[in-house]
């Protein structure tokens, strides 16, 4: 008897299989009125009723092996377990994570395999050794034949993962990360920040050298000022116009927006940069500074990002920016943390 109802219980699923995938169909021959005496129980409206006499509780299928002990979902019905898991996925959800998934294997077995020809026989401490060591010889060879296309993936890679993480301190799941500002940000980096830096850092070197003579200590606290005052502010006005034209934003509104803004990043930026660039120009070579600067812009970007997201109009006490400048620094670093912003970056 139970082998007997298992069997017509197969084939009622059966029926329904095919009932919900020539669902399309069906409502194609009702909707035309050419009506077919076989389809008139499987319209679309029929099928969820015949899922729910099925699969809730109307036909019970139990363990043979122990009939009190009722089997899971996925052991009685494998395929309606999936047509579940299916329903309910987020396909954005699906989307991110693939990419990223995707992107972090490919940099990751890039990195992993450098060595790969040579590295036959290498203890594991030869490779944790080498394989670091032979990537920068990899990156610095690559940055010597094209630095200005090196700096430009460079910049687009960090601003990318800037955003990133801007978007989940403004607790985004990753099925509501926004790939188009993610764009936008990418290719503020590598149509903006990476050449223009490769430009800023090559040509104020040699005026800062050859023309002004800044040497020493005191030379570098010279060049970390005049950065702030100059190149900080040009590059932050940037970042917003390049977002801005991006999202077809109005230029007076863009330019608002530059204006409001530009005193408040400088002080911000004097949280942060000073003591980044007593290093940039005190310690790191020219080839490498935008490298470096890169490194620290992981933290700087994502302030940045976090700024650019939120609608305008918004308070003071609202804005990071307004924030930027209060006397205490904690409720600072609190609103900076905040999905506030400069311009608007919602679609």
């Amino acid at each position: 008897m139970n082998l007997k109802t298992n069997c017509i219980n197969m084939n009622i699923k059966l029926l329904l299989l095919f009932s919900t995938l020539s669902a399309p169909l069906v409502e194609g021959f009702v909707g035309s009125g050419n009506r077919h005496p076989s389809f008139a129980v499987l319209t679309p409206t029929a099928v969820p009723k015949l899922k729910t006499q099925l699969f809730l509780s109307d036909i019970p299928i139990q363990d043979n092996n122990n009939e009190d002990e009722p089997l899971t979902l996925r052991e009685k019905d494998p395929i309606q377990f999936l047509k579940m898991q299916a329903s309910s996925m987020n396909l954005n959800a699906f989307i991110n994570t693939s990419i990223l998934l995707i992107v972090s294997i490919s940099v990751l077995n890039h990195v992993a395999t450098v060595d790969s020809e040579i590295m036959r026989g290498w203890s594991a401490e030869e490779m944790a050794v080498r394989i670091p060591v032979d990537n920068w010889l990899s990156y610095s060879a690559v940055l010597e034949q094209s630095p200005l296309s090196t700096k430009a993936v460079t910049s687009a890679t960090v601003y990318t993962i800037g955003d990133m993480i801007s978007q989940a301190t403004e607790g985004k799941s990753i099925g509501e990360i926004d790939r188009a500002r993610v764009l936008r940000s990418l290719l503020a980096g590598l149509i903006g920040h990476g050449p223009m830096s490769h430009i800023w850092y090559d040509w104020s070197e040699e005026i800062f050298e050859n023309v002004m003579h800044l040497h020493g200590w005191f030379g570098t606290v010279i060049k970390v000022a005049i950065d702030q005052t100059t190149w900080g502010p040009f590059w932050n006005n940037t970042y917003i116009l390049l977002l801005g034209l991006m999202k077809f934003d109005k230029l007076e509104n863009i330019f608002s927006e530059m204006k409001r803004t530009t005193i408040p990043l400088i002080v911000s930026g004097l949280k942060l940069w000073p003591l980044a660039h007593v290093v940039t120009y005190g310690l790191i070579p020219v080839e490498n500074r935008l490298l470096w600067v890169d490194l620290v812009e992981i933290i700087w970007v994502t302030i940045l990002a976090t700024a650019a997201a939120a609608p305008h109009g918004v308070t003071s006490e609202e804005s990071p920016v307004a924030a930027i400048g209060a006397e205490d620094d904690d409720l600072a670093f609190e609103s900076l943390s905040m999905p506030t912003a400069l311009t608007t970056d919602d679609d």
